[in-house]
């Protein structure tokens, strides 16, 4: 009997196959791109912290996830985010840091969560935050959807919505009708209005003892509709006489000022009133973006702006605005619902067949080509020709070379297109001028 072990993947982590993992990489890429033509500096930070620091300010829910463990007598867990990481990182590092600190990073993170079709305990996540010093200017907070937008176009979607909202006017109408000890719970039955409707959402307001005429000024306040203008106005006009909600309304409007002086287009950005993420986190702007067509997916990108960044590590006021894309479960998703496709089975643009004993020859035409950066791979087992085309043809390697006596003696080789079948001859000097790559 076989005492063999079954290969097996623990459940809730991500394995591609080669070319899904190509394309996976591919978009990991973009994003990582576009942080970096923003400006922004790269960062990677251990993906194992001691829990007493990892843990310093998280509880509940977040708490049960962590992946946590004893070595010897050090107490560790594997991080759960990469803001909590960065936190750490910037106020250990604050003497030496420029602010405003932008930095990305793109890394896995570990929730032990129950394991469900399209959720993760192990993803990456691709992240920006701008940190500032004691301040940090409101016009941060517009340069990220300009981020935003420029990733999802890069990633190849043009029919999407980055949804701006404010915190502080969400808590400044609450306060103006004296519920702000209910603000986390209305906001959580607000946040369903559009699954469960109107009136499913007036009845569960009223069943944690709101009165008639504040739960119709809340009603009335989410369904501003209009231009982002005419929204604006919408909210001037609701005369709410409290500093919170005043202070927030200044805010998105300076934002959405912003936002179109980088040139996002009108119909990629709207103000969405219900966004009510991060409650006991995010204390300003917010975002979440979605895919117009596909709102089954959820927000693909969300974030806003925090008041104090390392609260639990320093005394320093660190203000901060980010975002992040869930890039597994999004590609996972996409990728589900074939909106991408993982065509590419190989990187190698050519591939070199020798067919000789001697594999000086073809090794130097390898070298020569990888020095124009033209991604080759030489065939170095010992098969038939057949068989060498053959796995040429299933990776769709665009270009093959056969090197044989004669090419090694005249210097001159054929280089055959796999798609088309067409040959061209040149010699050993010229051969990476033959490709379109």
């Amino acid at each position: 009997m076989s005492n063999k072990t079954e290969p097996r993947t623990l459940a809730g982590f991500m394995e591609l196959m080669p070319n899904e993992q190509i394309l996976f990489e591919q978009m990991k890429q973009k994003i990582e791109n576009v942080y970096k033509k923003f400006g922004f500096l790269p960062l990677d930070t251990p993906i194992l912290e001691l829990s007493e620091v990892l843990l310093a300010k998280a509880g509940g829910e977040t708490e049960k996830q962590i992946y946590r463990f004893e070595k010897g007598d050090t107490d560790i867990s594997m991080r759960f985010d990469l803001t909590v990481p960065l936190s750490k990182y910037v106020a250990k590092n604050y003497g030496n840091l420029s602010f405003p600190f932008r930095r990305y990073q793109i890394g896995k993170v570990y929730r032990g969560e129950r394991t469900q079709k399209g959720r993760f305990r192990e993803f990456y996540q691709c992240d920006i935050d701008i940190i500032g010093d004691e301040e940090l200017s409101i016009i941060n907070d517009a340069e990220l959807p300009s981020i935003i937008y420029n990733v999802f176009k890069e990633l190849g979607f043009n029919n999407f919505t980055i949804r701006i909202n404010n915190r502080k006017i969400l808590n400044g109408l609450f306060e103006s009708l004296e519920q702000k000890e209910n603000a986390t719970e209305i906001l959580r039955i607000i946040d369903k209005i559009e699954k469960i409707g109107e009136q499913a959402v007036i009845e569960e307001l009223q069943k944690i003892g709101i009165k008639q005429d504040s739960i119709n000024k809340i009603i009335d306040f989410i369904k501003i509709e209009g231009t982002t203008n005419e929204k604006l106005k919408n909210l001037q006009q609701l005369n709410i006489e409290n500093e919170t909600f005043k202070q927030g309304l200044e805010e998105l409007t300076q934002v959405l000022k912003y936002v179109r002086m980088f040139k996002i287009p009108e119909e990629n950005f709207k103000v969405d009133l219900t966004i009510a993420r991060g409650l006991d986190y995010y204390t300003g702007t917010v975002y979440e973006t979605f895919l117009n067509e596909y709102r089954e997916l959820g927000s693909v990108c969300s974030g806003g702006r925090y008041e104090n960044l390392a609260e639990y590590y320093t005394d320093k006021k660190l203000p901060g605005v980010g975002i992040s894309i869930g890039l597994t479960r999004l590609f996972y998703k996409l990728n589900e619902m074939n909106l991408i496709k993982a065509d590419k089975k190989s990187i190698s643009d050519v591939l070199i067949i020798p067919m000789v004993e001697d594999k000086t020859f073809p090794i130097q035409i390898a070298t020569k080509l990888r020095e124009q950066n033209i991604n080759t791979e030489i065939f170095l087992n010992d098969k038939k020709l057949k068989a060498k085309m053959k796995y040429a043809d299933k990776l769709e390697i665009p270009y093959v070379i056969v090197v044989g006596e004669e090419e090694v003696e005249t210097g001159i080789v054929k280089i055959k297109d796999m798609k088309t079948g067409e040959e061209k001859q040149c010699k050993i000097e010229e051969v990476e001028n033959i490709f379109e790559i």
